[in-house]
């Protein structure tokens, strides 16, 4: 007998799986497919012990099925993710020429349903549904990471406030992009400040001095996450300079989605629970957390970071390096300090 489920998270994978003369399919989850499309070939099958998560199904399937659970999309804005977002479709719908098209968006629409709803909600099916979202990152989460050797992950952690005008922002910038160069995959709580300087850095990997410079130019309109046009100046740096196949991963949440998320971030975990999310990305950085300058959050990260090595959690303890000096009246020290 299978012990292990089988996932099947593409239309690829899943035709693949149908051709096959099997007639009996066992112990698989198919996450978030459509087999309208294929239903001749799927209604040939048999079906036990199968997961079926937010597919759209042909009538008669389910009397082919035997201890199966079928979980619904369960009508709210969000479903459950078969990959890890892009900043394509978070941001469907927005228009970087009106900066209020935000709410119109994917990642707003999802965003005021969650104000909506409430961030901590006592509604069963909300509260299924979140937990569902979030099940469903963290396994596209894990199947990404696989791609990597562990000790090329770097976390990079630091203030939302940073502004694009700091030294330390473009210092960010540049070590995320020579480090993107080098082979590491650079990884951020997926927001503003020094966690957008790492996936611009990142974003801009492969790209000459003079190409930098004007990507930072074109961002300088907006200095801060808090600017009407921070997000529309990203996405015009983001368009007027296309990736090169570098990537990188943001591990943002709705707790803080006031906070927009960088589209410079290639990948995207996005997270209702902002528990699971902040300890993940300490969790996943196994190649080292580099921090920059930042308040109690950034202290708090350096403690859990601290007790992870103390441990050796992992079998092994992760580098610590740590950017700059004391911040003055919000802004970096001098470079001679």
């Amino acid at each position: 007998m299978q012990d292990r489920y089988q996932q099947i998270k593409t239309e690829a994978e899943l035709s693949e799986l149908l051709v096959q003369p099997d007639e009996e399919l066992r112990r698989i989850v198919f996450q978030n497919l459509n087999f309208e499309d294929v239903r001749d070939i799927a209604l040939k099958h048999l079906y036990r012990e199968c997961l079926f998560l937010s597919c759209r199904l042909p009538m008669g399937l389910k009397r082919q099925s035997r201890d199966c659970l079928f979980l619904p999309n369960m009508g709210e804005m969000f479903g459950f993710p078969n990959h890890l977002y892009s900043p394509e479709e978070l941001y469907d719908g927005f228009n970087p020429e009106q900066p209020d098209s935000y709410d119109n968006c994917y990642d707003g629409r999802v965003y005021r349903h969650y104000l909506k709803k409430g961030k901590y909600v006592t509604d069963f099916k909300e509260t299924l549904a979140r937990t569902l979202h979030d099940h469903s990152v963290s396994d596209c989460l894990r199947d990404y990471l696989s791609r990597f050797d562990e000790h090329k992950l770097v976390g990079v952690m630091g203030g939302h406030g940073l502004s694009r005008l700091e030294t330390a922002y473009i210092q960010v910038v540049r070590l995320s992009k020579h480090l993107t160069e080098s082979g590491f995959l650079m990884i951020t709580g997926g927001g503003p400040g020094a966690m957008e300087a790492t996936h611009l850095g990142a974003w801009m990997a492969g790209r000459s001095e003079e190409e930098l410079q004007q990507a930072l130019s074109m961002l300088s309109v907006a200095p801060h996450y808090t600017d009407p046009l921070w997000l529309s100046s990203a996405w015009e740096v983001h368009n007027r300079f296309p990736a090169l196949g570098y990537e990188s991963l943001g591990v943002p949440t709705w707790l803080y989605g006031h906070e927009p998320s960088t589209p410079f971030a290639t990948h995207i975990a996005k997270y209702f629970d902002n528990s699971i999310r902040e300890d993940g990305i300490l969790t996943i950085s196994k190649g080292g957390v580099i921090y920059t300058p930042g308040s109690a959050g950034t202290l708090q990260e350096i403690f859990q970071e601290a007790v992870q090595n103390h441990y050796l959690t992992f079998g092994y303890a992760s580098p610590m390096v740590f950017m700059g000096g004391p911040r003055r009246n919000g802004r970096s020290p001098p470079e001679d300090a």
